[in-house]
């Protein structure tokens, strides 16, 4: 029984790291692509044209919402900002939550700021779990070949946006 339970945690860790190596070969949209819980930002990058872009070498640290953060918008908000008249306040939108850095979650520290790809400043906050402009982050540090992906809870606005 105990030869069967080592090999059950061997394949567990084997699988786990085999998946982390493969994240590692994705860039950050390959990666987003293959989550069911980023559609909603796959096709909000695709319609913003920045898929290039954030395949592109980087580093950069992206902010991933969830389709329930999409979801969580006023109604309206998400079908206007993919209309294509409105594709400079997509950018805007999705550009703030990119960093032109690899940041990961050890390099976080509380009441930090950051200068995101957008212009604008995101504020890092880990009283009660880690927070970025009052997102929660979901799941941090997923790493890509371009850079690393924190997932949060929220679409953050650019202060400029509110």
């Amino acid at each position: 029984m105990k030869k069967l339970l080592k090999v059950v945690v061997l394949s567990v860790f084997v699988l786990g790291l085999s998946f982390s190596v493969k994240a590692q070969n994705k860039n950050i949209v390959e990666l987003a692509v293959g989550t069911e819980s980023l559609s909603t930002l796959v096709t909000a990058v695709k319609a913003a044209g920045l898929v290039e872009t954030l395949s592109g070498a980087g580093p950069f640290t992206v902010f991933a919402p969830t389709n329930a953060a999409f979801e969580a918008l006023p109604d309206g908000v998400l079908e206007s900002l993919l209309k294509p008249e409105n594709k400079d306040q997509l950018v805007a939108v999705l550009t703030y939550h990119v960093i032109g850095a690899k940041v990961m979650s050890t390099d976080l520290k509380e009441g930090q700021k950051a200068k995101t790809v957008q212009g604008e400043e995101v504020s890092i906050s880990l009283k009660g779990g880690a927070t970025v402009s009052g997102a929660n982050v979901a799941k941090a540090d997923i790493k890509a070949s371009n850079g690393v992906v924190h997932v949060i809870d929220a679409v953050i606005l650019p202060p400029s946006m509110k």
